[in-house]
């Protein structure tokens, strides 16, 4: 049986330094499902007329695409239209993992990167989950810096997932980012090991 890892965790606490290293140390193929929410919002495309309706032309940068830092500004702060956001692009991304599972059938081991994973009532489509999870400081000032966002804009995000201790107890694996590259590669060594995988020597 295919076994899929759930690759999951909090905003800005390192799912994709931790895929990365996954699909590069061990080869491992990757579904990113912030990747395919990104897609389903492509100009153009159902959901992008759709944001554009509801919100207006104000919501487009002059290429057209997406303004999604003005977006972030509005579902951030108002867990209704958050829903509304979600609702349309889900079943988007869900379509595209299921295409996606289709073409891996050869492959015994697959990670599926879903942020959301629980939020989305997607437990069901992996095997086993790990939960990426770091001090709340240091996942607040990550955020920051990674979208230039003020202390309120940064938490505001955070308060609108599933709290990272409820994933934690719910996880089968657990990998602590809060040091370095080297000690959070080798926590991923020491999982695969007893996952039964090789070091790819």
């Amino acid at each position: 049986m295919q076994r899929r890892i759930g690759l999951t965790g909090g905003i800005s606490t390192g799912k994709s330094t931790v895929a990365d290293y996954l699909a590069n140390r061990y080869g491992l193929p990757v579904f990113d499902a912030d990747q395919a929410a990104r897609q389903a919002v492509m100009v153009g495309s159902p959901v992008w007329e759709r944001v554009r309706d509801r919100y207006g032309h104000e919501i487009l940068l002059p290429d057209g695409e997406i303004n999604r830092r003005k977006l972030g500004e509005i579902v951030f702060s108002d867990p209704a239209e958050l829903r509304w956001l979600e609702g349309e692009i889900h079943p988007v991304v869900g379509d595209r993992l299921a295409q996606t599972l289709t073409t891996w059938t050869d492959q015994p081991r697959v990670i599926l990167m879903i942020p959301l994973l629980f939020e989305a009532n997607m437990t069901d489509l992996v095997s086993e989950i790990w939960v990426v999870t770091c001090d709340p400081a240091q996942q607040q000032q990550r955020l920051i810096e990674r979208d230039r966002l003020t202390t309120a804009q940064a938490q505001a995000r955070i308060n609108q997932q599933m709290p990272l201790a409820a994933k934690i107890a719910a996880a089968d694996q657990v990998l602590h980012n809060t040091g370095t590259l080297a000690e959070l590669y080798g926590q991923i060594d020491q999982a695969l090991g007893e996952w039964g995988v090789g070091s790819g020597e």
